[in-house]
């Protein structure tokens, strides 16, 4: 078992201070469960938004939450690193979930959620139209999956980043498995249908967050595996998120890219946004390459025959050759 990190004694004091007043304490509790807003918070504990953020602001620079800001909203966790972290998770460990206070502040939770929930389906639905005509154009999701599972099957992996995340569906799909995953999307609509399925899941290992694929505020060397998938298509400069995802992988970590192969369907780009139709093996090999990754791997699903089916999907998989570090 790992060490307990060190605190210096004014960290310590300061993080012990911060947590020990009830309403901080009742959200570390909160936060341990869900990352939730203000707007969530003040719905829950039934304070004033000015309060709650205080102790919010307190918490944070206790080190003990991180704040990320999603658009106009801001979401609120635990801290994951550093002794913040090891100092909530402990207090919040030795709570009495049976407790009448933890206990109540939980069943609003359920609340807050079921709302939450229910306006990502709302979403979902106005656009399942759109999804579903895409989704006969192409190999079936299911056969996808099973040759992404297939890819990365060969090495276990303790991290993933799933780059333009949409539902989330990488993260529930690996996040069993995993210690972390971590999902960006630009979209809020997107991100909220996300979280809502990640709560579903039950997958506290994963989270997340609004992000630019263009410039990942990620530490160098931070995940073991990054997957880009069905995302390359619509954007105007594939290569710079393809160096930016390899700048985040570990040494020998493996990037993931899953795209469509070229097509000619023009209303994709007409009415869906698409801005490529589609890409030859050699560009995103080419793309690989330069950002200094070796590729491993590439490979076509064509549709089944007989189906409606008229792009095949590519998956490319390449890896960091800096030697891993035990």
């Amino acid at each position: 078992m790992l060490a307990p990190a060190q605190l210096p004694f004014a960290a310590l004091s300061t993080a012990l201070k911060a947590a020990g007043e009830s309403t901080r304490l009742r959200i570390l509790a909160l936060l341990a469960d869900a990352e939730l807003t203000v707007t969530d918070l003040t719905d829950i504990l039934r304070q004033s938004q000015p309060r709650i953020s205080r102790h919010l602001k307190l918490l944070a620079e206790a080190g003990l939450v991180e704040r990320f800001p999603e658009g106009t909203w801001a979401f609120f966790k635990l801290a994951e690193h550093g002794g913040g972290a090891e100092v909530a998770r402990s207090l919040v460990a030795r709570l009495d979930g049976s407790d009448a206070t933890i206990a109540r502040d939980r069943e609003r939770l359920v609340s807050v959620r079921a709302a939450r929930a229910a306006a990502a389906l709302a979403y979902f639905r106005r656009h399942a139209a759109e999804w579903d005509r895409i989704r006969k154009l192409h190999v079936t999701d299911a056969a996808v999956e099973d040759a992404i599972r297939a890819a990365l099957a060969g090495k276990p992996f303790r991290s993933l980043l799933d780059l333009g995340t949409g539902t989330g569906r990488m993260l529930e799909l690996f996040g069993p498995d995993i210690e972390r995953g971590l999902g960006l999307d630009f979209s809020l609509e997107m991100l909220a249908i996300a979280r809502d399925r990640l709560e579903r899941a039950k997958l506290k290992n994963c989270s997340v967050r609004q992000g630019d694929i263009y410039d990942l505020a990620l530490p160098k060397n931070s995940f073991d595996v990054v997957i880009i998938h069905q995302v390359l298509h619509f954007l105007d400069d594939g290569a710079r998120a393809i160096r930016e995802a390899a700048h985040v992988l570990r040494p020998g970590g493996r990037l993931l890219v899953v795209d469509f192969a070229p097509h000619e369907q023009e209303f994709l780009r007409e009415k869906y946004a698409h801005r490529r139709l589609g890409f030859a093996p050699e560009a995103v090999t080419q793309w690989m390459e330069a950002a200094g990754l070796e590729q491993t791997m590439h490979k076509s699903l064509p549709p089944e025959k007989g189906s409606d089916g008229k792009i095949a999907v590519s998956l490319w998989l390449a890896r960091d050759p800096r030697m891993e570090v035990a």
